[in-house]
């Protein structure tokens, strides 16, 4: 009798227990009637050169083959123009019509549209960019009030955390995904400050800019990227950083960050030891900027450093986005790691003289007939550069004295003249320095050879 009753007991609880899985499930048809409202379809379109279709962030993965293609096909030659359109999606973040989205989505846009969840359309205007963090901040005018999201604290998250993206999918409205957060902290070389959100919420071109709920509501991530091919790996900037620059977004209409003046890299487990550290953690500078405050505080190549303040740096990619963070002209405590000790030096957050206007260009044609651009992650992973440090050579012109000198297109510049290149910018003073010079001396970088170029100015 004892066991006729254990065992009904067992079946009650296995019958019982789909109702209570399902009754630990978030509501979220609540939460899509709630939050759909505040989520708006952002078009825009600008002139573009004829090279095929319609992209977003989130890439073809034949996207990359066809931008190459077309630049070499029509080099040299007057390309076709035509109106590109870019579709995306964006939250409204406050009642008098502030809407934020990916600054992609709205990249050089001649005109940018919002349409509303019920389907009124207004003409957009673009307040503030960060294209840093890819992030863009819009204006509509209504008289009407507008529905909000809240923006909730994306440090908070737990992997495995249920969250829901609401966007435009392949131009499809006001489209519902739900999944979980499958990781946090990820770099996955879209910029200096990355640190995404890595969701299986299902996220497609057209999402880019779109907000990603958790489950109170709240926006804790903004969907951003995904990987080409893959399935159920979606990227999201935390809602925290976004949250950290808006005021300078409505103010300023761009951003202003901490800047040390240092190029580093990780620290590897034979580095570590190479230096005596107990652990492969911290940032080591591998170059200095001249008469930058990590110069001018006696920082030094080699030096690992460990604290900002008193955050601990546990990988290189903490340190940019800590130093960003840090208003201009106040002094932080840098702990470093230097010949078997640690040593403490105050620096004077310098500012990041950065990309803050449409106008300014990564890319710089010299009068040696090279063109160079700065090196991003994206274009060190693309063209596999293995140069710590410099400004790549993206094109060369023939006959010219860059061409005479057997450079080649992929050759990195490390120092002009002995001057250490970090920037389009140190190039361009370098070689102001040396008018009237017959021969200028270059260091390359070409995969993992270094070696001098000597160029004869005029051949």
């Amino acid at each position: 009798m004892k066991r006729f009753a254990h065992a009904i007991c067992i079946v009650c609880s296995l019958l019982m227990l789909p109702a209570l899985c399902w009754s630990s499930m978030p509501d979220f048809v609540a939460l899509t009637k709630q939050l759909k409202p505040a989520v708006v379809n952002i078009s825009s379109s600008k002139k573009a050169n004829s090279s095929g279709g319609t992209f977003d962030r989130l890439r073809s993965p034949h996207q990359d083959f066809f931008e190459d293609f077309f630049e070499k096909f029509f080099q040299g030659r007057e390309i076709p123009q035509h109106k590109q359109k870019s579709l995306g999606s964006g939250f409204i973040i406050s009642a008098d019509g502030y809407i934020l989205t990916n600054d992609h989505v709205v990249d050089n846009a001649d005109k940018i549209t919002v349409q509303l969840a019920g389907g009124k359309t207004f003409s957009a205007s673009l307040e503030g960019i960060d294209p840093k963090l890819d992030l863009a901040l819009l204006k509509i005018d209504t008289e009407e009030k507008l529905p909000t999201v809240k923006l909730g604290n994306s440090d908070s998250l737990e992997i495995g955390e249920w969250v829901m993206a609401i966007g435009n999918p392949f131009g499809l409205q006001q489209t519902v995904t739900v999944g979980i957060v499958s990781a946090k902290g990820r770099v996955i070389g879209a910029g200096p400050y990355d640190n995404f959100i890595q969701t299986d919420a299902s996220i497609n071109p057209g999402n880019s800019g779109g907000p990603l709920f958790n489950t109170r509501g709240e926006v804790v991530g903004i969907n951003t990227a995904i990987v080409a091919g893959g399935q159920g790996i979606g990227f999201a900037i935390p809602i925290n950083a976004a949250k950290s620059i808006l005021p300078q977004l409505k103010e300023t209409g761009h951003v202003t960050r901490g800047w040390l003046g240092v190029t580093i890299q990780q620290v590897s487990e034979d580095l570590a030891n190479s230096f005596g550290l107990h652990d492969a953690t911290g940032a080591l500078i591998s170059a200095i900027a001249k008469d930058s405050p990590a110069a001018r505080a006696g920082l030094k190549r080699g030096d690992v450093i460990l604290r900002l303040n008193d955050q601990k740096i546990e990988s290189m990619n903490d340190l940019p986005r800590l130093v960003a963070d840090i208003p201009v002209g106040e002094k932080a405590q840098v702990t470093i790691f230097r010949q078997g000790e640690e040593k403490i030096f105050a620096v004077e957050i310098g500012k990041l003289e950065d990309t803050v206007t449409r106008e300014t260009t990564m890319t710089q044609r010299t009068p040696l007939g090279l063109t160079t651009m700065e090196i991003s992650p994206e274009l060190r992973r693309r063209l596999n550069i293995q140069a710590e440090q410099g400004v790549v050579i993206t094109s060369i012109e023939p006959d010219s004295p860059a061409a005479a000198a057997t450079l080649r297109p992929g050759d990195v510049i490390v120092e002009f003249n002995n001057q250490e290149i970090l920037s389009n910018a140190d190039l361009e003073k370098a070689m102001a320095a040396t008018e009237g010079n017959a021969i200028l001396r270059l260091l390359i970088q070409r995969g993992k050879g270094l070696f001098f170029i000597a160029i004869k100015q005029g051949e």
